[in-house]
C-alpha cells in the first residue's frame, strides 16, 4: 500500500521546531496537529481493506450478472500509484550542499588573500575600512 510506504518516513519534530522562527510557531503547531491527526487516522485503518463477501450479494441482488459485472470491473480496476521523480533531485542537491560544507575553509583559516585569490561569494568578515 503507497500510504503505508509514505508514512515510514517519519518527521523529526523536534528539530524541525528548533529552526521555525518565534512568528511561526502557530503556523507550525497547525501543521504538527494536523500531521498527527492524520497518522493517527491512518493507522486505524488495516493493512488490508476488507474482502467483500461476494455469494451474500449474489443471493441479496435480484438481477442476474450484475454482482459478477461489478467484481469483474472491480478486480480489473487498477489505481496507480504516483511516480517519485523529486527525490532523486533532492537527493543530489542534498549531497551537493554536503559536499560544499565539507570543502568549505574552517573560518580560522579564512583570510582576505584566500578569498581574492577564490572569489568566495560570501564573506563573514567586514573590512577593516567598514569598521
Amino acid at each position: 500500500m503507497g500510504v503505508r510506504r509514505a508514512a515510514l518516513k517519519a518527521v523529526d519534530w523536534v528539530a524541525f521546531a528548533e529552526r521555525v522562527p518565534p512568528n511561526q510557531r502557530t503556523m507550525f503547531n497547525t501543521l504538527k496537529t494536523r500531521s498527527d491527526a492524520l497518522a493517527a487516522k491512518l493507522t486505524s485503518l488495516p493493512e488490508k481493506p476488507v474482502t467483500i463477501d461476494r455469494t451474500y450479494y449474489r443471493s441479496a441482488v435480484a438481477k442476474a450478472g450484475m454482482v459478477e459485472e461489478f467484481e469483474k470491473t472491480f478486480t480489473a480496476l487498477k489505481v496507480p500509484e504516483p511516480v517519485d521523480t523529486q527525490s532523486v533531485l533532492i537527493n543530489s542537491q542534498e549531497a551537493e550542499a554536503l559536499e560544499k560544507f565539507h570543502n568549505m575553509i574552517p573560518f580560522d583559516q579564512m583570510t582576505i588573500e584566500r578569498l581574492e585569490k577564490q572569489k568566495y561569494p560570501y564573506w563573514p568578515h567586514k573590512p577593516i575600512a567598514d569598521l
